[in-house]
C-alpha cells in the first residue's frame, strides 16, 4: 500500500498522497498528510476543496489534538478520530481562525471536509473511518 501511495503521489504531480476512505458509509477521496510537513501545510493557502474530497491527517499516536485555520482560506468542518478510526469530535473551522479547535479526547487521525459536510451526509460524533490507508506516519 505505501508504494501504491508513492506512485500515487507521483502520478499526480503534487507533494500530498491521495486515496478513498469510507466516512460513516460515505466514500470519499483524501489526501493524505502523514509526515510533520505535510501536516503542517495542511490545506493553507488554497481557494476550494472539491465536494466529497478532504484532507486526511495521520498520527503515529493517539493524542489529544488541535488545529488553527492560520493562512487557511476554506471554511472547513474537521472530525477527530482515535485509533480505530471512531470519530470523537467534530467542530467547524472558520478562515484564518488562529484559536486552536482541539480534539477533547485522543486522536490518531483528523479529517477536514468543507463546512456543513458531516451535518449534510448524516456523520456524527460515533461514525467510523474505515478503509483507512497503510501508511507509516511520522
Amino acid at each position: 500500500m505505501v508504494a501504491l501511495l508513492a506512485l500515487t503521489l507521483t502520478a499526480c504531480g503534487g507533494p500530498f498522497p491521495h486515496d478513498t476512505i469510507d466516512v460513516g458509509g460515505h466514500s470519499i477521496k483524501v489526501e493524505i498528510a502523514a509526515t510533520p510537513d505535510l501536516r503542517a501545510r495542511g490545506l493553507m493557502y488554497r481557494d476550494s476543496l472539491a465536494t466529497d474530497r478532504g484532507m486526511l491527517f495521520v498520527y503515529p499516536d493517539e493524542a489529544p489534538r488541535g488545529f488553527w485555520m492560520k493562512n487557511t482560506r476554506i471554511p472547513l468542518d474537521i472530525a477527530y478520530a482515535d485509533g480505530t478510526g471512531r470519530i470523537v469530535r467534530i467542530a467547524q473551522m472558520e478562515p484564518f481562525d488562529t484559536n486552536t479547535t482541539p480534539s477533547h479526547y485522543p486522536a490518531k487521525y483528523a479529517l477536514e471536509m468543507n463546512k456543513g459536510w458531516f451535518e449534510s451526509n448524516g456523520v456524527a460524533v460515533g461514525a467510523v473511518l474505515t478503509d483507512l490507508p497503510a501508511v507509516d506516519p511520522e
